[in-house]
């Protein structure tokens, strides 16, 4: 009796483990935002973390400027998460798409961060503002709902 109960735990805990949705991160540089100090954002600049300050949340990798940064975002670490894994927002609301960003290149709307692809003469923050972001940011919330799971 006792091997059939531990034989179904541990087939409970393999069938939740291996059905458990992981949200696709863009963690280029082996980090979320490409390493910029994600609560930085909030005070209306990108800027570079430093290796000393690293901390994890929902298995992603972070960085950032201080002490007093990684512990503002541990605090509440939901409200620093880029929206859209830290995708380009516009990719994702257009195409249904997940396109690198530059991570200097950032929108805060409606207490949120919002990340863009900018190179090679192709701004998406600038597509973005011109084409209605309300309007997109409605789109891209959709679209992520469907693409947001890593494969």
């Amino acid at each position: 009796m006792k091997k059939i109960f531990v034989l179904l735990f541990l087939g409970f805990v393999f069938t939740t483990n291996s059905n458990a949705q992981k949200i696709d991160y863009n963690t280029d540089k082996s980090f979320i935002a490409e390493g910029y100090d994600v609560t930085e954002y909030f005070n209306n600049t990108a800027v570079k973390g430093n290796s000393k300050f690293v901390t994890t949340h929902d298995g992603v990798k972070y960085k950032f400027v201080n002490q007093k940064n990684l512990d503002k975002f541990k605090k509440s670490p939901d409200k620093f998460v880029p929206q859209y894994g830290g995708y380009c927002a516009y990719a994702i609301a257009v195409n249904s798409e997940k396109v690198d960003i530059d991570p200097k290149t950032f929108e805060i709307r409606d207490d949120k961060l919002y990340l863009f692809y900018n190179s090679w003469g192709i701004n998406t923050l600038d597509k973005w503002t011109k084409k209605g972001a309300v309007k997109l940011q409605k789109e891209a919330d959709i679209n992520w709902q469907k693409i947001k799971v890593k494969k």
